[in-house]
């Protein structure tokens, strides 16, 4: 839901570039944009445009000159992946947002938005999180690597906004899921991952379903689809809520979530209800819980106008009917 009437910033033909369409973030914004009429969408596969060799991106950005862009392309991965590889998740985050935020620059795009993820915030945030929370304490250690890299693409968007005068804001998301997730259970994240295992169940008439921890833990969660319309109702803001956003003293920053969030218990409980599972959640107390809660302030978002209209059932409803035939 939005608030306002105003004239919607981006014109129908503008030419947007969507980097990381393939991904759950970049796939849903491609779609948010194309169902409100944008004919000019720009996209490239990674065997078409390799956004880490920065002549490569250079000559795309002088071919192409997109008027606005949407940094959705990352290295990602879970805890174990964080662990295995962290120089590769801090060296490749790095480039591929220097390198499109500086051609970005190059070009004169008129608006960028940056996204990154809640784990940029210290581990042990005040709850829930604001923006200002923001290199407050420590970070957690398992995705140090990959926080400190979007950090940095925080304080670049600031940094080129200072010295040059450009309009890049970032946003950070709560956790999402939806129909273009990892349901990999070695490197997914919960929901997927529980929505892949109560499937399973169900297939091997199992009485059980197995969840780990202790199900106490407390987690916010965001359809990708609502997601993507928070993405092009901030990149549609009129000018004057649009540079409320963008402070000498502050970073361009804002967060995208619910601002509601549920126990592992309750979520584990609710696919068991979407997918039909009517066995007994066993939860396995010698697996980790992880952090306690991880909830976002998004009072500065609800202030602009936007809310999420897709319901944690509803979400899973729709995720669940797109992929049930494929897990």
């Amino acid at each position: 839901m939005t608030a306002g009437t105003s004239t919607p910033h981006m014109k129908l033909d503008d030419r947007i570039y969507v980097a990381g369409h393939r991904g759950l973030v970049g796939s849903a914004i491609v779609r948010s944009l194309e169902q409100k009429g944008y004919t000019n969408l720009i996209t490239r596969t990674r065997a078409e445009l390799d956004l880490l060799d920065v002549g490569a991106v250079e000559k795309f950005f002088e071919e192409t000159k997109p008027e606005h862009v949407v940094l959705a392309a990352a290295k990602v991965g879970g805890i174990l992946a964080n662990n295995n590889y962290p120089a590769d998740f801090i060296r490749d985050n790095l480039k591929i947002q220097n390198n499109i935020i500086d051609s970005s620059y190059h070009v004169n795009v008129d608006r960028l938005l940056f996204l990154g993820s809640s784990c940029i915030y210290p581990k042990l945030a005040p709850q829930p999180m604001p923006e200002s929370c923001l290199l407050t304490g420590p970070l957690e250690p398992t995705n140090r690597p990959y926080a400190l890299a979007k950090i940095a693409g925080i304080e670049m968007c600031w940094s080129y906004n200072r010295q040059y005068g450009t309009k890049y804001l970032a946003a950070m998301p709560t956790n999402l899921y939806g129909s273009n997730d990892n349901f990999d259970l070695n490197n997914s994240h919960v929901l997927p991952a529980l929505i892949r295992k109560t499937a399973e169940a169900i297939k091997t008439g199992s009485s059980e379903l197995s969840v780990w921890g202790t199900g106490t833990p407390r987690r916010e969660l965001l359809y990708s689809d609502d997601l993507a319309e928070a993405c092009t109702f901030l990149l549609n803001l009129d000018e004057d809520r649009y540079n409320s956003l963008l402070l000498e003293d502050a970073p361009p920053l804002i967060n995208i979530g619910t601002g509601e969030d549920v126990t592992i218990r309750e979520l584990a409980e609710t696919v068991a209800r979407v997918l039909g599972f009517t066995g007994e959640l066993v939860f396995d107390t010698t697996k980790p819980d992880g952090t306690p809660r991880k909830l976002m302030d998004v009072t500065r978002l609800h202030n602009l106008g936007w809310h999420h209209t897709t319901s944690l059932e509803q979400g899973i409803r729709h995720t669940w009917n797109a992929v049930r035939d494929s897990l």
